[in-house]
C-alpha cells in the first residue's frame, strides 16, 4: 500500500448539502428553511440573547456598580484593644502574636487597626497601620515600624554591565 492509495473509510465523509439547486437535490427553493420569516432570510437569524421581543435577561437584571478587586491584598488584622493584653515594652510581630494566641492563623501580612484603647508601651512591627492605631500606640509610649510584606519586596537587583567590569 502506498500513500496515494490511502482513502477515507466508507461513510466517514459526508457530502455537504447543495442548497437551492432544484427539486431533485432535496433542498431546492427554500433550502429547508420553511416558508417566510426572519429565520428564513440570509445571514444570522437573530442576535445572541434575543428573546423574541420580551425584555431580555441582561436588561432585567440590575447593573452592578462594583466588582471585587482581582488581586486584593489579604491582611491579618489585629485591633489595638487586643494588644493591650501584652506585657509592656515587648516586641510585637505576627510571629509573637501567634505564640501569644492573639492571632490563630496567618492570613497574610500583619495590619494593626485602631479599635479600642491601649495604655501599654509596645514596639510594633507590621506591614501596615491605620492612622488611629499609629497615634494610639505612639501616645501610649510605644513605637511603630512598618516592614515590607513578602509580596511587596522588590526582587534582587541584577548586576549591570558597569558593575561587572
Amino acid at each position: 500500500m502506498r500513500i496515494q492509495d490511502a482513502v477515507p473509510k466508507e461513510g466517514s465523509q459526508k457530502r455537504g448539502r447543495r442548497l437551492g439547486r432544484g427539486i431533485s437535490a432535496g433542498q431546492g427553493a427554500s433550502c429547508g428553511k420553511g416558508m417566510r420569516g426572519q429565520k428564513s432570510r440570509s445571514g444570522r437569524s437573530t442576535r445572541p440573547g434575543f428573546e423574541g421581543g420580551q425584555n431580555p435577561l441582561y436588561r432585567r437584571l440590575p447593573k452592578l456598580k462594583s466588582f471585587p478587586m482581582v488581586n486584593r491584598k489579604h491582611f491579618t488584622i489585629v485591633n489595638v484593644s487586643k494588644l493591650a493584653a501584652l506585657e509592656p515594652n515587648t516586641e510585637v510581630s505576627l510571629s509573637s502574636l501567634m505564640e501569644a494566641g492573639i492571632v490563630t492563623s496567618n492570613d497574610g501580612p500583619l495590619k494593626i487597626l485602631g479599635d479600642g484603647e491601649l495604655n501599654v508601651p509596645l514596639r510594633v512591627e507590621a506591614a501596615g497601620f491605620s492612622k488611629s492605631a499609629r497615634s494610639k500606640i505612639e501616645a501610649a509610649g510605644g513605637s511603630c515600624s512598618t516592614i515590607a510584606s513578602s509580596s511587596e519586596q522588590a526582587p534582587p537587583a541584577t548586576a549591570t554591565s558597569s558593575e561587572t567590569e
